[in-house]
């Protein structure tokens, strides 16, 4: 008992010292009020009003430079997949290595100018985190292995066109591989920037950037699609005019290995497409940051476990394991063309498959977000440009597979579903809408919750000087700490009784089983379409009933938004589950 005596009498003295110092501090901000110290906050509202001006003029500009860059490209990337116009694919790589240059460009000048600027930006804690700069270096890395295949590939054919286009081919991935060095390092340092000097010249070189990865984007996106697209009954003017060189299919190669790379590069595609996407979002960000300074409200870390969680990933790994080996099952038959049995057999196969992945994740989604029901964690009210980002991005994104789900309804329903194949198409069709809507408000909810924390309970600790005053023989009696009784602490940081925090730890442990599975079950439905998956031409009742033109457009425009859905999908169930 003696012993926590010093303890509570050195908590005084503390206590004492601050409540002295902040009276001080009250009387000379008192004083400094008298004499007139704060005067020029009387201009505050002009000051105000001009950078407001200043704010909207910068937003405007950028927003026009943006603008202008996405048309002009996508006017390139149309002209160049069109028969009937004379646009090469090395004007469009020309206009894409121009961006690439000016971007990297900016993007250094940036760097410098800012490292050498005091108190040139704030950080945001919200934006650029880990996951999200983790997933864009491995992105990264794999577009540059792309891109050194590509190399590899089109050095093969200089020989059959040793004009300015087959230059050019080879040029364009080896410039991408610099900007794409250039970006990733850009973005893994200054994503969480919030600017505050050359705040004009900042928001356009990050619209810049923005657009720059966009034209990319789109360009990557019609050269897979149309490599992937392909009609046994369709005039082939739309897959011959694709962004790979057309002399290909006539010359040989100067080299044994062309068909390989070409075939590896085509198979990262993927992952280039995410990557200007990833950096795309990351640009985006940090052009909404331009001038904000972060609020300096109460930042609770949290840290990755799997502790006390077993059935969601356990269930999660057999539905990825099972989904792969009959998606590669699926793509033998497909690509061994044989008969027609075996050939719906494997759509059959697929769509099983799809089902079964789509019904089992609707029914976790509906147990969360019934938890979400029970669980009385505040939702957050700061407003950030990060949580905006990720919200829009997974509503819009879905919208790729909602298109492509409906316009798959109305046809097999005005067809009148007729046949196993038309049915069960049909119910994947239904399944998904219900799915996506499920996905999105749990998603959704969960990032708007206050994340679970745990607060230390208090302890006693020893006081060295008393301890150290006891050497001249008088016993001090020990408090044994070890066997002293701990205060149960909920997770939210108030002591409650053992049975309150059993009930809200069996809460937080059902909201983690269901990210986890629903993480891995988007990676399957992530990976299936990633890597060449197409049922929606493999089985052609949508392509009869809606003609071979328009059925491609719809699907290749929503198809890789429904692809980045997922994998948006798998880093905002991250970020819920490590807040659950």
């Amino acid at each position: 008992g003696r012993l926590v005596i010093p303890v509570i009498h050195g908590a005084e003295s503390v206590r004492r010292a601050e409540l002295e110092e902040a009276h001080l501090s009250n009387n000379i901000n008192a004083a400094d009020s008298a004499m007139g110290v704060t005067e020029p906050e009387m201009d505050t509202s002009s000051t105000e009003g001009a950078r407001d001006r200043g704010r909207n003029w910068g937003w405007m500009l950028s927003a026009i430079i943006c603008l202008n860059i996405l048309i002009l490209g996508c006017a390139f990337v149309c002209g160049g997949t069109s028969s009937s116009v004379s646009i090469n694919t090395s004007d469009l790589q020309i206009f894409i290595l121009f961006l690439f240059l000016l971007t990297s460009i900016w993007m250094v000048y940036y760097t410098i100018y800012n490292s050498r600027t005091e108190n040139a930006v704030f950080k945001d804690r919200h934006a650029g985190p880990i996951w999200l700069r983790a997933g864009l270096l491995l992105f990264g890395i794999l577009s540059v292995i792309m891109d050194v295949f590509k190399i590899a590939s089109y050095v093969g054919y200089l020989h059959c066109d040793p004009g300015v286009s087959s230059n050019v081919k080879v040029v364009f991935p080896v410039i991408q591989i610099v900007f794409v060095l250039v970006q990733t390092y850009f973005l893994w340092i200054h994503s969480r920037d919030c600017v505050q000097v050359q705040k004009n010249l900042s928001r356009c070189g990050l619209m810049l950037t923005l657009s720059t990865n966009l034209v990319l984007w789109i360009a990557e996106v019609t050269e897979e699609s149309l490599h992937q697209t392909i009609f046994p009954h369709a005039s082939t003017n739309l897959v011959s005019q694709s962004l790979t060189n057309k002399q290909h299919d006539t010359c040989e190669c100067s080299h044994s290995s062309c068909d390989i790379f070409k075939e590896a590069y085509y198979y990262l595609y993927p992952f280039n497409i995410e990557y200007s996407l990833f950096a795309s979002a990351m640009a985006f960000v940090m052009w909404k940051n331009v001038g904000r300074v972060a609020s300096h409200s109460n930042h609770h870390h949290v840290r990755f476990s799997l502790k006390d969680v077993f059935i969601g990933p356990i269930l999660g790994i057999l539905l990825l394991v099972a989904g792969i080996a009959t998606f590669i099952e699926y793509e033998i038959d497909i690509k061994a063309n044989s008969n027609e049995e075996s050939h719906d057999a494997a759509v059959m196969m697929h769509f099983v498959m799809n089902i079964v992945t789509v019904t089992l994740m609707s029914v976790c989604t509906i147990i969360g977000s019934a938890i979400y029901k029970v669980d009385h964690r505040e939702h957050i009210s700061e407003k950030n440009p990060t949580r905006s980002l990720d919200v829009g991005l997974l509503v819009g994104a879905s919208l790729g597979q909602f298109i492509i789900s409906y316009f798959s309804i109305v046809a097999m329903v005005a067809t009148g579903a007729k046949g196993y194949l038309n049915r069960l198409n049909l119910t994947w069709g239904i399944l998904m809408v219900i799915q996506l809507g499920l996905q999105n408000f749990f998603i959704i909810e969960g990032l708007h919750r206050e994340p679970f924390h745990e607060v230390e309970a208090d302890t006693v600790v020893e006081n060295q000087y008393v301890a150290e005053s006891s050497k001249d023989g008088s016993k001090i009696e020990k408090v044994d700490l070890d066997n002293m009784p701990k205060p149960d602490v909920e997770a939210r940081g108030h002591s409650l009784p053992a049975e309150h925090k059993h009930k809200l730890l069996w809460k937080r442990r059902v909201l983690r089983e269901v990210s986890a599975f629903l993480l891995l079950g988007n990676i399957l439905l992530w990976i299936m379409p990633a890597f060449g998956a197409r049922p929606q031409f493999d089985h052609d009742s949508e392509t009869q009933f809606y003609q071979s033109s328009m059925w491609s457009a719809i699907v290749n425009v929503g198809l890789p938004f429904g692809i980045f859905y997922r994998m948006h999908s798998v880093a905002s169930l991250f970020e819920v589950y490590l807040n659950s």
